[in-house]
């Protein structure tokens, strides 16, 4: 596992469309039926990265929040999972079962969804408005394994109370940090 921050790169940027398979109805399913009305939240996570085994409980709650005022949230997996078979189609489905995501968890087999939104780490994030344009990519909190630090998602949850509100984001934003996304060789 080598540590590694979200890429930073120019907000503003359109959300890159995709339809990736949801590993938990066997369907396939696309940023544009997925987006919420308010904003969405895009986030590459996977199933055995500590991370985001760590942070995994607030994303839960975030989700269980924030669904319910507007936002869409979209979970993504793009690890090769020749190197990790935990993070395989069938592991994916039963861990979203058994945490009861409320969201979809979806695979990207051919990692092209990780490269279209510059994606470099699990958890990393990107925050999109009604529109579709990025406002936010850092981290849910500065709680890190190890660190003492209680779990709160306070970053993420003033982004989308930023967007929920039409109030400008922070002009800082911490880049995200976890293991780096298993790319294929």
């Amino acid at each position: 596992m080598a540590l590694t921050p979200t890429t930073q790169i120019e907000l503003g940027f359109v959300a890159p469309s995709f339809s990736l398979l949801n590993v938990v109805t066997n369907t396939s399913q696309s940023y544009d039926s997925l987006k919420g009305k308010k904003g969405t939240l895009v986030m590459f996570i996977c199933n055995h990265c500590p991370y985001v085994i760590h942070v995994r409980p607030e994303l839960i709650r975030l989700a269980n929040d924030y669904i319910p005022q507007g936002i869409g949230f979209i979970a993504i997996s793009s690890n090769d999972i020749e190197a990790v078979p935990q993070d395989s189609p069938e592991m994916m489905s039963k861990l979203a079962k058994d945490e009861q995501f409320s969201f979809p968890y979806l695979y990207d087999e051919r990692q092209s969804v990780a490269k279209s939104y510059d994606a470099a780490c699990t958890p990393d994030f990107a925050l999109f408005d009604a529109s579709d344009i990025c406002v936010y990519r850092g981290r849910l909190d500065d709680s890190r394994p190890g660190n003492d630090i209680a779990l709160s998602g306070k970053d993420m949850r003033q982004a989308l109370d930023n967007i929920i509100h039409q109030n400008p984001q922070e002009k800082i934003q911490y880049p995200s940090l976890g293991c780096n996304i298993k790319w294929k060789k």
